[in-house]
């Protein structure tokens, strides 16, 4: 299933990262997974919360620049190769991963997975067809 992910554009500036996390903080937004990107003037903070909606509505509302996307979230054997088996099934089925990263927990002594790919629901039914699990939006908030 299709995750809402959101992806904050932030400057890279002291303290608007914690600018950010209060407001969410403040409004009721519980964070389940974030990732992290930077640039020299700017950054990318991706983050799955539980109500992506809200979320984009109360950072707009403080003038940041917000984008929703939707990633899935890959079940993967915490063996090694287990990310290999996910990722040659993807590309064998023509689906490119843009990124990708780990998800805070795990599921039962599997490794979690957040990923972006060029075809998100392509790559669901891909995963889907190989037996390959993939989460729930509500099921992240369980973790």
């Amino acid at each position: 299933m299709l995750i809402k992910q959101i992806s904050v554009f932030i400057e890279n500036l002291p303290g608007k990262l914690s600018e950010i996390t209060e407001v969410l903080g403040d409004n009721g937004i519980d964070m389940s997974a974030l990732s992290l990107a930077d640039t020299t003037d700017f950054g990318i903070l991706r983050l799955i919360v539980n109500d992506p909606d809200k979320a984009c509505q109360i950072l707009r509302e403080q003038n940041f620049i917000v984008k929703q996307s939707d990633v899935l979230a890959a079940v993967i054997d915490d063996r090694p190769g287990g990310l290999t088996t996910v990722l040659k099934t993807l590309s064998a089925a023509g689906v490119s991963v843009e990124y990708m990263y780990a998800f805070v927990g795990n599921k039962d002594g599997h490794a979690v997975v957040v990923m972006r790919t060029d075809n998100a629901e392509t790559a669901w039914k891909v995963l889907e067809e190989n037996h390959i699990s993939t989460l729930d939006p509500k099921d992240i908030y369980r973790l």
